[in-house]
């Protein structure tokens, strides 16, 4: 294994060590969950918005 790679290995462990168990990691999580309901409030309303103009251009005759 080249020494790059090795040291890239490394500083990634050490940064996931660091996100679960450092100072901040409570708050790391609750913002990875209230990012994940956005994106899921967003998904689903960006589907209905398009379903419904769907619906409105096809019976607009």
């Amino acid at each position: 294994m080249d020494i790059r790679e090795e040291f890239e290995e490394r500083v990634k462990r050490l940064e996931s060590f660091i996100e679960d168990k450092g100072f901040g990691s409570k708050q790391l999580k609750k913002a990875r969950k209230v990012q994940r309901s956005i994106n899921a409030v967003v998904f689903l309303g960006s589907l209905i918005t398009v379903t419904g103009i769907m619906i409105w251009a096809l019976n607009r005759d």
